[in-house]
């Protein structure tokens, strides 16, 4: 498990979803107005993995579900997506899942229309690399409910890992953040912080606080990606347990 949610940061404050972009959404349905599109477009983009899962365990091909997924995304982009979305209570996640499930039901004539490459596709397949897509192929052990849960967790978490990235390489730090990152990820032969710190010519000390404060940030980081798909402040804490709750 890349970090133990019992030693969470506090829930993040509710200033920070005046601007997070599921928020926007609901405040869009809320008043019938069309302005949470491109935000809703966003989301979409961030979180296509876990909808691919889900149609691919549900036995389509690699082709098919590429398709099936551009065309989900083209209907509720295009469509009124924004008619079914509740502002009171509701989070991407379940919003997305239900809406795919509606989608394969009742648009398969619709979606077996479209001509593969005939619109702007939302997703860049062919630029995705090879080692994330098998991630994706179907197992024998994982419903595709089961499937999407956790792809939704690993896209939550590579997220937070990518940005962290920037975040060191902005700084300069990138040597430093690769040489810390098994410390998050569990992630190739295990070090001690001693062996990190001969490596990287840091006293262990050093590293100790470093790896603290890595730590520390990817948290925050998480949290932060979690509110940008909920509603309340409440429902990031119910979120995280349902991250952990996937991989088991």
């Amino acid at each position: 498990m890349p970090l133990s949610h019992s030693t969470a940061s506090p829930s993040p404050t509710p200033s920070l979803f005046a601007a997070t972009r599921w928020t926007v959404v609901l405040a869009a349905a809320g008043h019938g107005q069309g302005t949470g599109s491109r935000a809703l477009a966003e989301l979409c983009q961030s979180y296509w993995p876990p909808l691919f899962a889900y149609i691919r365990w549900r036995g389509y091909d690699i082709p098919q579900a590429e398709d099936l997924t551009q065309a989900f995304f083209e209907q509720l982009l295009q469509g009124n997506g924004l008619g079914s979305v509740n502002p009171a209570k509701g989070k991407f996640r379940s919003f997305l899942l239900a809406s795919l499930k509606h989608f394969l039901a009742n648009e398969w004539d619709r979606a077996q229309a479209l001509k593969r490459g005939g619109g702007i596709p939302l997703i860049a397949f062919d630029a995705i690399p090879l080692e994330k897509r098998q991630r994706i192929e179907p197992t024998d052990d994982l419903s595709p409910d089961k499937a999407f849960e956790r792809q939704w967790a690993l896209t939550l978490l590579d997220q937070a890992l990518s940005r962290l990235r920037r975040e060191y390489t902005l700084a300069g730090k990138e040597p430093l953040f690769e040489a810390l990152k098994g410390c998050l990820t569990g992630d190739g032969p295990a070090e001690s912080q001693a062996q990190i710190a001969a490596s990287i010519g840091m006293s262990e000390g050093a590293v100790k606080v470093a790896v603290h404060r890595l730590r520390k940030r990817y948290r925050e980081v998480l949290r932060e990606d979690i509110a940008q798909t909920v509603g309340t402040p409440g429902e990031v804490e119910e979120e995280l347990r349902q991250l952990f709750a996937a991989f088991r």
